[in-house]
């Protein structure tokens, strides 16, 4: 991976000067250990006219592996491969970002101590980046860098030049114009380079959050894209990135008052715990289940796949729910159901609501006829996929209750997940995870060959991007499937 740095001098300031700013020689070339492979910095050009500096990384695709361990994101034979035929050689990443934080430091810092007053100079710079990832596409490399001052020249590089059909791939090459400080430069690279690539070939730690906030320092704080270059450079860490965004806040609200953020950040007591406890994902999806049955006025549910009993314990508070029964093809489940519910100590009014019986959703059940609802709350990706087909008629061609609420996670969402390694569902026992667009073709099926309608409910936070993390679709039997009923 390659990028130059060129500026254009001066009779009072020679271009050569960006050699005294870089602290790396125009007369030599020189190589730098990385920990991914070398760097090298050398000056194709170097004159009293026009300087260029180049950054050129040679990464080592197995150190790259053997650092993490040699495995592939999932850990899938094709995802290993990925570790060593991939783009990382040629395009500009968070590789060349650590490359150049390291090579060029004291630059980024602002130091020189040969010429302390060059630093403090805005220099007329051109950085061309020939190879440069841009998940966002051209459009986003503008509406990140023209808000620092910089003329962006983002030219799409074609998939293949001889097959224009195939049309642009997610490359382009990069061209900065702009009359900026160097270190302010190299910063912005620092961080909008791992942004626009979308990844990090490292862990991201808590401590990535001071990185970013001295590499963000003077210009982060008021970018329109604040949100989008944190959470992305932070690898969607939502944790971190709410901190930063926080101290970002503190940041400018001190600069605009003139004051230290101290004076600012002072109106909570630190030794009162303050934090409010989020609401668990499995919390929310109950409420929103219980929420869809009160809309759908059923008295009568059945809690298929019922599991522990959670969603069961939960219907018995309210009084509206008449009848419930929970059926699971798990013994041990409906075991550990009857203790939490403890049955044996129920009351006899309150023991005439509830029912457990073992059951699979495989096979029909005159058990399971005449009920108001039904409810499969994570249950559909338990099962293998040809086994959705016998499934989807046990319930809506032979139970058919009035309402069916299905539940089912989002697999687009997982990237948000801090602890979900890439590539991997959320239990160890999902069969398959379905993305938004999935599940809308398959419950839409299901409805039009049972006679239902189906509508969608998000369930957890609806990112603009992924979507919640569950999905749920509602199927109200037809009005004239219910007459004929």
């Amino acid at each position: 991976m390659f990028l130059t740095i060129s500026t254009i001098g001066t009779s009072e300031r020679p271009a050569t000067d960006l050699g005294f700013l870089l602290h790396k020689h125009p007369d030599k070339a020189q190589a730098f250990s990385t920990s991914h492979g070398t760097a090298h910095v050398l000056y194709p050009e170097a004159s009293a006219e026009r300087c260029t500096a180049a950054l050129l990384l040679e990464v080592d695709p197995v150190a790259l592996v053997r650092r993490s361990k040699g495995k592939g994101r999932g850990g899938t034979p094709d995802a290993a491969l990925a570790q060593y035929v991939n783009d990382r050689p040629y395009a500009a990443s968070s590789l060349l970002a650590v490359a150049l934080s390291g090579v060029f430091s004291s630059a980024m810092k602002g130091q020189c101590n040969a010429r302390p007053e060059l630093p403090g100079q805005q220099l007329p710079l051109r950085i061309e980046v020939p190879a440069l990832p841009a998940r966002g596409g051209a459009d986003l490399v503008r509406k990140l860098f023209e808000p620092l001052g910089w003329a962006v020249t983002a030219e799409p590089v074609a998939l293949d030049e001889q097959f224009p059909q195939w049309g642009d791939s997610r490359y382009v090459r990069l061209v900065l114009e702009g009359g900026l400080r160097l270190s302010d430069a190299l910063r912005h690279l620092y961080v909008l380079l791992p942004v626009l690539d979308d990844a990090k070939h490292y862990w991201v730690s808590p401590e990535e959050v001071d990185k970013l906030l001295r590499a963000g320092e003077g210009w982060l704080a008021d970018h329109p894209e604040q949100k989008l270059i944190t959470s992305r450079y932070l690898s969607r860490r939502w944790g971190l990135a709410r901190q930063a965004m926080e101290r970002l806040e503190l940041l400018r609200l001190a600069e605009s008052d003139d004051t230290q953020i101290e004076e600012i950040d002072n109106a909570v007591d630190e030794t009162i715990d303050t934090d409010e406890k989020p609401v668990p994902l499995a919390v929310q999806r109950r409420d929103a289940i219980i929420d869809a049955l009160r809309g759908a006025g059923a008295s009568r549910v059945l809690d298929l796949g019922c599991g522990q009993g959670q969603l069961v314990q939960a219907l018995l508070k309210d009084v509206r729910f008449t009848e419930i029964v929970g059926v699971d093809v798990s013994m041990r489940a409906l075991t550990v159901a009857s203790r939490r519910l403890r049955l044996e100590q129920m009351g006899e009014r309150q023991a005439e609501r509830v029912k457990l019986f073992q059951g699979s959703l495989t096979y029909t059940d005159k058990r399971l006829v005449g009920y108001d609802a039904a409810v499969l709350s994570e249950v559909i990706e338990h099962l293998d996929l040809p086994r959705l087909p016998a499934m989807e008629y046990a319930v809506f061609g032979s139970a058919r209750p009035g309402t069916v609420l299905v539940t089912t996670p989002n697999v687009e969402y997982n990237v948000r997940w801090e602890t979900l390694p890439a590539g991997h569902v959320r239990h160890g026992d999902h069969r398959f995870e379905w993305t938004r667009e999935e599940f809308r073709e398959w419950t839409s099926g299901v409805a039009e060959r049972h006679g239902y309608t189906v509508e969608f409910v998000p369930v957890g936070p609806d990112d603009p991007e992924v979507g919640p993390p569950t999905q749920m679709a509602v199927f109200n039997k037809n009005a004239k499937e219910e007459r004929a009923a």
